[in-house]
């Protein structure tokens, strides 16, 4: 088998051949992440998902609850999603509602919206029923006791009967190099197109039994597991025979998140609201009793425009345009501060700044 030479990408991740279309997607910030289910099968002990979602029934659409399809299809355009990865939980234990949700998205946005799913149960009829719905990849993550036995399981049987992109989603696990090399040579032999490296992480979810397996955290600036980005970087380099991409913890955040934050802004952001460099958006605040009162008075004292001043009613203030309070604060007789806030649904509040 040929030896795949390594590119390396952002923020220390690395490929040694080319990205599958689903990460190409989540590389530009363009994908949709729809967790369909928290339900699950596979108990990994390492799986880092929140205590919120795990083991329950619930649909989120990136940081959104959603309670229907109607608020899947409009976080999807909030940031001009061009795929979706449909992820739990396992998706394949709601089979149905999956099935319902890949038809919807390409019913909306056409058949070009690429649509990538991650499950751990390895069910070629399953996962045909899926690519019948307009499912376009197919990433396995298998349950660790089946990574040195993966030629049992019905992979074979899938590649031959799929024209979809089929991988494997592994974490990279300090101690466990020769299980993965042999999950990494199972796929390249039975002819899957690529194995995605997940640097490991502490998290709500995982932090009690990550600690009772002994593992440490890397630095005091990252969740990531200390040696996790050792091992995925070198397998990256050395599996032959199959595109192995390892993608850090980092990246994640500094590029995924962040260009999908920026394609959010962009479309959501108000006329008041100021896009930072990272995606998230600048709001002056001032807290106040009556907002209307104080918008009127703003307007007639200094000529504020209506279109830079909103009350929010949920959060009980009077949002100002940021560069139009900095100028004028001194003459408010309110508290006023800069608010920096995510873009997303929940609107979480990143850094308040106070200007008195």
């Amino acid at each position: 088998m040929p030896v795949l030479m390594s590119e390396e990408l952002e923020c220390l991740s690395c490929v040694n051949g080319d990205l599958s279309l689903g990460c190409q997607h989540c590389r530009e910030g363009g994908k949709l992440v729809l967790l369909i289910t928290g339900r699950c099968g596979g108990g990994c002990w390492y799986c880092p998902l929140s205590d919120a979602k795990r083991g329950k029934d619930v649909i989120y659409a990136n940081e959104k609850l959603a309670g229907s399809k109607d608020d899947v299809l409009e976080e999807a355009r909030s940031i001009g999603a061009t795929g979706t990865g449909i992820t739990g939980g396992d998706p394949l234990q709601c089979l149905e509602r999956t099935e319902r949700a890949i038809r919807s998205l390409k019913e909306e946005f056409g058949e070009g919206h690429h649509i990538h799913l991650y499950t751990c149960t390895v069910d070629a009829e399953k996962a045909l029923r899926l690519e019948g719905a307009g499912l376009d990849e197919i990433r396995f993550h298998p349950r660790l006791e089946l990574w040195e036995r993966l030629e049992e399981q019905p992979l074979k049987e899938l590649m031959s009967r799929t024209s979809m992109h089929v991988g494997l989603e592994l974490p990279a696990l300090p101690g466990m190099e020769k299980e993965l090399m042999s999950a990494i040579r199972s796929a390249a032999k039975m002819g899957l197109h690529f194995v995605n490296i997940n640097e490991l992480e502490f998290s709500e979810g995982n932090y009690g039994m990550m600690k009772a397996k002994g593992y440490g955290i890397k630095d005091e600036l990252s969740s990531a597991v200390e040696g996790s980005e050792e091992l995925g970087r070198m397998l990256c380099q050395e599996a032959e025979g199959i595109t192995v991409h390892y993608c850090s913890s980092s990246f994640k955040d500094s590029v995924q998140l962040r260009r999908r934050l920026m394609r959010r802004a962009e479309r959501v952001a108000l006329e008041s609201d100021e896009i930072t460099e990272d995606g998230t958006l600048l709001k002056g605040v001032v807290e106040c009793d009556d907002p209307f009162e104080l918008m009127a008075w703003l307007a007639e004292e200094f000529d504020v425009p209506a279109a830079l001043m909103r009350h929010d009613a949920e959060k009980r203030r009077l949002e100002v345009a940021p560069w139009v309070l900095e100028d004028i604060y001194e003459e408010i007789p309110h508290n006023c501060y800069i608010a920096e806030e995510y873009p997303t649904s929940d609107r979480l509040e990143v850094e308040r700044m106070p200007l008195r």
